[in-house]
């Protein structure tokens, strides 16, 4: 005769384990998978406002050092933090400015050259191409026009977003203040800020975001300071390699090869294409060889070299992890996903390296065996009070 319980259906302990632990894991993926996308939403919906705080972030990573030594020979002053700030702010933007100009001045003219170059070599390889692979110009015209056409498909990938000139002026412009300002008050006010996000959170978490905050500054201040040093490195080594060969268009090569740096894996390819192709035009198949190997040895020594030193172990990315994250980022917001990928997968990585050090150490604390007297010590404090 039947029980009350199994009249009832099955109890919790008829259930598997296997299968009760896969269900509790499943709906708190769940939950999780729901708060990522409301996130991703709200950023999507938001994305002018966001990367704007989010490159305000970034300068402020690269100068709160400066500010800091600045309000340091300042110190007695009144308003000392404000002082070093706007010190800090104004040589910053004119030692940019002057910097712009001189490679305005510099390049003005090169650019123009460098697309003929640029467009010369792709001539020769399409040409190459026709001779030896018996492909003519209307098939690779009909290959380039497929490829076009799945670009445009995929729009919302590497390209999306794509606007009115009017309107990416004027997103630019918006943009370009709110992250002006939000620097000024992340340099001038960051304490009081952290702070006040800091009261966001319970008091019993408070602790740990307030160490996790600090471990993610320390790693995107890292990883501002590293990228910009090793960006100019490049942009060095590769200039400098360029005009030891004798290919024209040296300095606007290297001005290439710097800002492609921001972007992970994709710039330096994009660059280093750029730079055989125009070797390949102006000087034929040895210097565009001579190019190629140049550019290999640059990123090997930036892979081997400078990675390890510049970065260490505040940026610990597997090299999976950096492409999955620029894949994802560019799927989700195009290019400028693909730039903010890597920073925004460290602190992640970060974040939830912290919590999961302290889960081990609590579950270790939890298996830990209680200390056994020593046999010459008296166990008195074992008996009951």
């Amino acid at each position: 005769m039947p029980t009350e319980e199994h009249a009832h259906g099955p109890s919790h302990t008829d259930v598997p384990r296997p299968v009760r632990v896969a269900a509790e894991w499943s709906w708190r993926l769940l939950v999780i998978a729901a708060a990522v996308l409301a996130v991703l939403l709200l950023v999507n919906r938001l994305k002018l406002v966001f990367l704007s705080v989010f490159v305000g972030l970034l300068v402020s990573a690269l100068l709160a050092p400066v500010v800091h030594l600045v309000q340091a020979r300042l110190r007695g002053t009144r308003g000392a933090r404000g002082i070093a700030t706007a010190v800090v702010l104004v040589v910053a933007i004119a030692g940019l400015a002057g910097v712009l100009a001189l490679l305005t001045i510099e390049i003005s003219g090169s650019f123009k050259d460098l697309g003929h170059t640029f467009g010369a070599g792709l001539t020769q390889i399409r040409v190459f191409v026709r001779d030896n692979f018996n492909i003519d110009d209307l098939k690779l015209q009909e290959y380039l026009q497929r490829a076009w056409e799945a670009l445009q498909d995929n729009r919302n990938g590497l390209l999306s977003g794509a606007l009115s000139g009017a309107t990416i002026a004027l997103e630019v412009l918006s943009g370009a203040a709110i992250a002006f300002f939000t620097t000024v008050f992340f340099l001038l006010d960051g304490a009081n800020i952290w702070a006040w996000c800091l009261s966001l959170f319970p008091r019993r978490s408070q602790g740990d975001v307030a160490a996790v905050g600090l471990k993610s500054w320390a790693v995107l201040t890292a990883y501002v300071r590293g990228t910009v040093f090793i960006a100019f490195t490049d942009a060095v080594l590769v200039g400098l390699s360029v005009a030891v060969i004798g290919v024209p268009l040296a300095v606007p090569l290297g001005v290439l090869v710097f800002f492609g740096a921001f972007v992970p894996i994709v710039g330096a390819l994009v660059s280093g294409f750029v730079a055989v192709v125009v070797a390949l035009a102006a000087k034929g198949v040895v210097a565009a060889i001579a190019v190629l190997i140049a550019i290999i040895v640059v990123q090997q020594v930036e892979g081997h070299l400078l990675q390890p030193l510049v970065m260490g172990r505040l940026v610990s990315l597997h090299p999976l992890g950096v492409v999955l994250a620029v894949t994802a980022g560019s799927v989700l917001a195009g290019l400028v996903g693909a730039v903010v990928a890597v920073p925004v997968a460290a602190v992640v990585s970060t974040v939830l390296g912290h919590y999961g050090r302290r889960a081990r150490a609590a579950s270790d604390e939890r298996a830990a065996p209680d200390p056994e007297p020593a046999d010459d010590e008296p166990a008195a404090d074992l008996r009951p009070v």
